[in-house]
């Protein structure tokens, strides 16, 4: 028997459950849509858990304190210059003294490769694995300009925006859309192992989980 041979009746015993069906018969998909039962303040822990552990910088506050945190934090990266999606709420950045540089298509890559920070928002935040997900909304801008600055500050909306698991991600995002899937900062090792950041994206990645719900709580 020819390594062709063995190959095409692989593929015919792997199909052989599924004949009969057409193009509309639905996949039955019975794996686990998340593992463990969590409350929400502990699916958001767990989120915090798995960013910290990709090495990402986590920082929490309330909405009220949001504009005062990311301005601290970009003072302390030392930024003198921050890029801006068209979209994104501009009281965030009300009391940040860096200069706030709007995305714009005639942008060259080594225009953005001077630029110190970007802030975006995100489209979905996975606590399983850590993952962040942004789709090119108006809050975050085109693919390039998260993934050639070398300081990303995302931020995240507490509990809205946060999932257990990446089939619940799944439902909510829209697959034609540019998705970026972020799982802390950029990094590669070699044969060696030895770890290089900043290879494929930005060398560090802060984020930012907004409680809202302490927001609300506070004016009430």
């Amino acid at each position: 028997m020819s390594s062709r041979e063995r190959i095409l009746g692989r593929v015919r015993r792997a199909l052989a459950d599924t004949r009969g069906e057409t193009e509309d018969t639905p996949i039955e998909r019975a794996y686990l849509r998340e593992h463990g039962d969590r409350s929400v303040e502990e699916t958001v822990e767990l989120l915090a858990e798995n960013l910290a552990d990709y090495r990402a910088i986590v920082h929490r506050c309330t909405t009220a304190d949001l504009p005062a945190t990311l301005a601290g934090m970009l003072a302390a990266r030392g930024s003198k210059t921050v890029l801006v999606p068209p979209g994104l709420e501009p009281a965030w950045l009300a009391e940040a003294d860096a200069e706030q540089v709007p995305d714009r298509v005639e942008s060259t890559p080594h225009e953005l490769d001077r630029i110190d920070s970007v802030v975006t928002a995100c489209a979905v935040a996975v606590a399983e694995t850590g993952t962040i997900v942004l789709d090119g909304g108006p809050d975050q801008g085109r693919r390039r300009i998260t993934l050639v600055p070398d300081h990303h500050i995302c931020v995240v909306r507490v509990p809205d925006q946060v999932v257990s698991s990446v089939p619940q991600a799944l439902e909510r995002l829209d697959p034609v859309r540019p998705l970026t899937w972020i799982s802390g900062p950029s990094a590669t090792s070699d044969i060696e192992l030895d770890r290089v950041e900043g290879v494929h994206g930005p060398r560090t990645l802060e984020v930012v989980l907004v409680d809202s719900q302490a927001s609300e709580d506070v004016n009430s």
